[in-house]
């Protein structure tokens, strides 16, 4: 069975190509336009991994990972930031805030593969 993951981007070319290459490297693969439906999609869907944007609307990637780590039923849900805000200071936040791992934009596709099945083998 493969491994459900959810990606919450608000950027349309993004999800696109993101779900294209996930799919490829054998998951699973939900899709999130703003932090509200991610956090819907999480809620009854229960992905492994998340791939979050920080900056979307509704709901900022930040918002969603806090509000994750904050419910029983989703705090050990894998958080992987991806995000174009690559300040030290933003790091710092989506790490403080419960994210497994902080990328920032543009990032390889062979080294967000690489960091999402590291996430996955590290919780196994």
């Amino acid at each position: 069975m493969s491994i459900p993951i959810l990606i919450a981007d608000d950027e349309p070319n993004i999800l696109i190509s993101l779900e294209f290459l996930m799919k490829r490297e054998g998951f699973t693969v939900l899709l999130a336009r703003d932090g509200q439906e991610a956090l819907d999609v999480l809620r009854r869907e229960r992905p492994r991994l998340v791939l979050l944007d920080v900056m979307m609307p509704r709901k900022t990637g930040f918002e969603v990972c806090q509000e994750l780590r904050q419910d029983e039923a989703l705090k050990d849900t894998l958080v992987l930031m991806l995000t174009a805000k690559g300040r030290e200071t933003d790091v710092v936040k989506g790490l403080a805030l419960g994210a497994n791992a902080y990328m920032t934009k543009p990032f390889s596709t062979r080294e967000l593969v690489q960091k999402v099945r590291e996430l996955l083998e590290s919780a196994a």
